[in-house]
């Protein structure tokens, strides 16, 4: 959507979705106004309840079928396991997901990641196609005058138009973009000092594979750490999106910097920080 300051000032009805890096200051900023009475809306979330709770509970279940006390409790319908993700705990989407490596240093083979991976990228768009909908339920049915959708960092890693057309036709599309060496170093660092699962567009994690192999003097990437991997890749993975990022933002959007975002403490920061970002694009 595209805004003029006092048109976006006008709009009784805000709804917002924040693009940018994992780590950036998404889900802070969309659980301040979760605060302020917005509804929050997590990509991740509506993934791991709706579009993936199937094979999360089929992953954890075949793992405790292999303990023999749980087996036999499962096959005589004894207990009964759950997805217990929370908005601001999406362990179950992380440990679906998983990382690629030595699957006894609890990594994934390549075709079984590659199978997670195709199943979370479908859930991904699924769960953005979502987003009009729910914004008009936050407002009708829950009484929410406002609405942030909190995107997923491989957004920009779908290659679906479809999506982010639909996006920027229901929401402001507001980009929190790194813009100084510093800020990369610090949210390079954060990742690798705790890796988490990733998801890679196919061309990219072949294109990288072969790089890390020979960088690590390996012949398969199954005697690989999963955590060392997912560590070597970030970076890479960290720049490639920047430009596609910006390709989203640059059409459909407004960009702000991760330091402004960092800088907002409540909603009229966040609002303020809209408009300069409208104003900024108008000049």
């Amino acid at each position: 959507m595209r805004f003029t300051v006092e048109s976006f000032r006008a709009w009784p009805h805000k709804q917002v979705t924040l693009l940018g890096m994992s780590g950036v200051g998404k889900t802070h900023l969309a659980s301040m106004l979760r605060r302020h009475d917005w509804f929050h809306y997590s990509a991740d979330y509506r993934i791991g309840k709706r579009y993936l709770d199937e094979p999360i509970l089929d992953i954890i279940k075949g793992q405790a079928m292999q303990v023999p006390f749980l087996r036999n409790l499962l096959r005589r319908d004894w207990i009964d396991i759950k997805n217990n993700i929370k908005v601001d705990d999406l362990g179950p989407v992380l440990a679906f997901v998983g990382k690629l490596g030595d699957p006894a240093r609890g990594g994934l083979d390549l075709p079984e990641f590659s199978r997670r991976q195709a199943m979370y990228r479908e859930a991904e768009i699924a769960a953005m196609r979502d987003v009009p909908d729910f914004a008009r339920k936050a407002r009708e049915i829950y009484g929410y005058d406002h609405f942030v959708n909190d995107v997923g960092g491989s957004l920009c890693e779908l290659d679906e138009p479809a999506v982010i057309d639909a996006l920027a036709r229901h929401t402001l599309i507001l980009y929190l973009r790194v813009t100084t060496a510093q800020e990369e170093t610090a949210l390079i660092r954060r990742a690798r000092s705790d890796p988490k699962p990733l998801y890679f567009r196919p061309a990219f994690l072949a294109e990288q594979l072969p790089a890390y192999l020979s960088a690590r003097g390996i012949a398969d990437i199954a005697a690989a750490d999963p955590d060392d991997f997912t560590r070597w890749i970030f970076p890479h993975l960290f720049r490639a999106r920047i430009p596609r990022y910006d390709a989203i933002a640059g059409p459909h959007g407004y960009t702000v910097t991760s330091a402004e975002a960092a800088a907002v403490r409540d909603e009229r920061d966040f609002l303020a920080l809209v408009e300069t970002a409208i104003a900024r694009k108008a000049d």
